[in-house]
This record gives structure tokens, sequence and C-alpha cells, in this order.
């Protein structure tokens, strides 16, 4: 969340950084220090309270001394008066905290000053290209063509089993998400420096809260119930990605300078509800409620986060120059950033058979938002306890990875080529029909 002392020191600069969203986030700063306000006038007049009554306190002891009984009942009786003007006062501003953070929490973070300004993802600035889309010397098929005649995945039996929006890979298709999964983790731990965990697919709404998913997200969550014991429901939720168990992992610590910069890569399968969101119905792997991804999460100190980024960045590009495949990097204008972001930058690789650049990896600086959210901080060699910055990205994203993949490397036979790092997972240089 933001820190409270930017919004009272600098009301208009996050108002006009929250309205360069467009999303009318700018109009709750006046109520959130409206709350504070009252917080803070109250707890004033607790601890003039407080301070009367200690000194009541005193006086009551020396009138017991002095054997001045009565005086002393009488002093008893004002204390307890003001220790009941305590009680009501301290529940005043357990309210007033309450609605003040409840607002922060639905307050998306604030765009860095290098982020272009713009309303949508039409102006979104490219930043650069790699590589060039795919001649083909023969009509291209499109991944829905080429997963069905490979048998790569069935689409029927897989809306059979769970419903619209869900996947049943098959052979080949099976082995070739492994393969890309685990040649993702390898890449990325071997080469890349981070430490590979496997976090729990079911979290804790808290976990939500602290990455920004919740409250705003809510709907397009998957919530679970244990059994029969309603509940329980709404207490977990499937992982719509990584980052809200790794991420989480520190919450509530507080970390040695030291130990910074940790670098975290994990994968999960995701699960997101989306619901009301157009495509779902259609069939093929681009808008699917169920997808495999691995994830890059950056703890450092706030110095280095910049440039964290920009690594971060580079490591996801490695994928797809590794792969072959035609991408573009764009910079999220300010009205097309995510909830928690202060900088994102999309990653889009090129699929043929779309003819069309797909988003496979999102990497964003959360500066300090979501440490604040989980309350993890470092000890800095100064002594003071600071908010580190969270950074993720996607390192990357399936199932359109797999697209980009199979469409941009058909072969007029109707077979997929498989590239050079992927054969030593996949035991094969080529995928064939009927093998």
């Amino acid at each position: 969340m933001l820190d409270i002392k930017l919004l009272r020191e600098k009301p208009d600069y996050v108002r006009e950084r929250l309205a360069s969203r467009h999303g009318g986030d700018e109009a709750r700063v006046s109520e959130v220090l409206a709350l504070d306000d009252q917080r803070r006038a109250t707890l004033a007049e607790v601890e003039q309270l407080k301070a009367l009554r200690n000194s009541a306190s005193k006086e009551i002891g020396a009138l017991m001394g002095q054997k001045k009984l009565a005086e002393a009942e009488a002093r008893k009786a004002e204390v307890r008066n003001i220790g009941d003007r305590i009680t009501a006062l301290d529940a005043v501003v357990a309210e007033a905290e309450g609605r003040r953070d409840a607002l922060l929490l639905a307050i998306p973070n604030l765009p860095q000053a290098s982020v272009a300004l713009g309303h949508s993802a039409e102006e979104n600035p490219e930043i650069r290209r790699w590589g060039s889309a795919q001649a083909f010397a023969f009509k291209p098929l499109n991944h829905v063509e080429l997963c069905e005649r490979l048998a790569l995945v069935d689409f029927v039996r897989g809306t059979k089993l769970s419903g619209s929006g869900f996947l049943l890979y098959t052979g080949w298709g099976a082995r070739l998400e492994r393969a890309l999964i685990n040649f993702l983790l390898d890449l990325h731990q071997r080469e890349h420096g981070y430490r590979e965990v496997a976090p729990p697919y079911i979290i804790g709404e808290h976990c939500m809260v602290g990455v920004g998913q919740f409250p705003k997200f809510r709907d397009q969550a998957y919530a679970v119930q244990e059994g029969l014991d309603s509940s329980t429901m709404g207490k977990l939720y499937l992982l719509p990605t990584a980052e809200a168990p790794v991420a989480n992992i520190h919450r509530e610590e507080i970390l040695a300078e030291k130990q910074l910069p940790i670098r975290y890569v994990a994968y999960s399968p995701c699960f997101r509800a989306e619901a009301g969101a157009a495509g779902l119905g259609t069939r093929g792997m681009i808008r699917v409620h169920q997808f495999d991804k691995v994830e890059l999460i950056k703890i450092v100190p706030p110095e280095s986060s910049d440039a964290e980024l920009e690594a971060m960045v580079g490591n996801a590009e490695t994928v797809l120059q590794r792969l072959g495949l035609h991408y573009r990097v764009i910079n999220l204008c300010t009205g097309d950033m995510g909830f928690a972001s202060a900088k994102t930058y999309d990653i889009e690789v090129w699929a043929p058979g779309q003819n069309q650049y797909l988003e496979v990896s999102s990497c964003s600086n959360c500066e300090d938002y979501q440490s604040r959210r989980m309350n993890m901080r470092y000890k800095s060699e100064a002594g003071d306890n600071r908010f580190p910055h969270i950074l993720n990205g996607s390192g990357t994203a399936l199932a359109r990875l797999f697209v980009a993949l199979v469409e941009t490397h058909q072969q007029e036979d109707g077979s997929i080529l498989i590239p050079e790092p992927l054969r030593p997972y996949l035991g094969t240089d080529r995928i064939r029909a009927g093998e």
C-alpha cells in the first residue's frame, strides 16, 4: 500500500500520479486523509486522558496516605470515568484506522515518472524488437489445427473434464509442456542466479492481499472450501500466479541487508476465474482458466530496483531468444499498468497463426508497495528498518509460449521442428504426426 506519510506530506503529488492512471482513485485521497486526521486527533486526546489518569492515580495514593479517604474515593470515580472515556476513544481510533487502511488497500501504486502517460494499451510505447516474423513458403496452420493434427492437445475432452477454458495436453503435447517448464527453471536457476522454490498452490487470503490481488481482483479468484465446512470458504484460494505465495515468503520478517538481493524462481499452475472475460468461450489456448507459468521474484534494496527490473526483463527475453521466437518489448503506459506496479515491461511474442503478438511475460517493479502490505522489512547497515522493493516477472508464461513455438516452428510436412535447447528435454528434434 502507499505510505501514509507520503499522502500527508504530498497529497497533491499523490493525486496527480493516481490521476495519470485514469481510474478515479485520486478522489479517495481526501477520504483517507480525513480518516487519518480523525485517528491522529483522537489518539492525541487519548494520550492527554492517559496523562490525566496517571496524575490522578498519583494523587489518589497521596490522599490515601493522608487518610483523606473521601477525597480519594472521589478521585477514583474520576479515574474510572476517564478510563471509560479512553476505552470509547480507543474504539473510535480502531474504527478510523480500519477504514483508512481498507481504503489504502484499494488504492493502486503510483506510476514512476519514467512511465509514459496514456489511457490504454494502444498508447504503450514499444521499446525494442528482436528477430523478425517467420516467413513461410506454405500456408501456415494455427495452433488449434496443429495441436489436433499432431494430437498435442485434446480440446474437446479438456472441456468435458472441466468446462471451457481448460486444456488436456496429450502425448508429445504433454511432454513439450513439461520440457518447456524444465527448460525455463534450469535456465533461470543455473544461468541467471535465481533460487528455485516450489510453493503451495493453495494460499491464504493474506497472501492475495499482500501482492495486491485483493481486494480489487477478488472476483477473478477461485476460492476453496474445505470439504463440507462452508465456514472455510474464502480463507484459502487457488493461486493466480506463483507471485502470490513466493513474494510473501518473507512477509512479517525483518531481513538483514546482507541477505539482499533475494531472487526466487518457481513453477506453478495458475488459476484465474476471470468472470465475464471475453474470449474464454472460444477454442484454443490464448485465454484459459488454468495455465502453467514460471515466475521470477526479486526482493532488493530500493537503490538497485530499477537496474534489477532491466535485468529481469533481459532474463525473460533470453527464453525467447534461445527458442528462436520473434518478440517485442513494450513499456506499459500509466492507464494500462497493473494495480501494484510502479513500472512494467511486457514482452509479446509473435504468433504467426494468430497474426498477432501475444503477451508471454510481464515484468514489474512494485517498489515498496507490496512490502508495506506484507510488513516485510530489512535492517540497513545504519540500523534502521526499511521496506525493500519487490519485483515480479513471468519467466515465462505458457500456454502462449507453447502457441508461439508450435506456430513458428511448424514445417511444410506438418511436423514441428524443436529448437535446439529443448531437444535434450524431449529426446527428439521433431514432432511428427502419428508418433
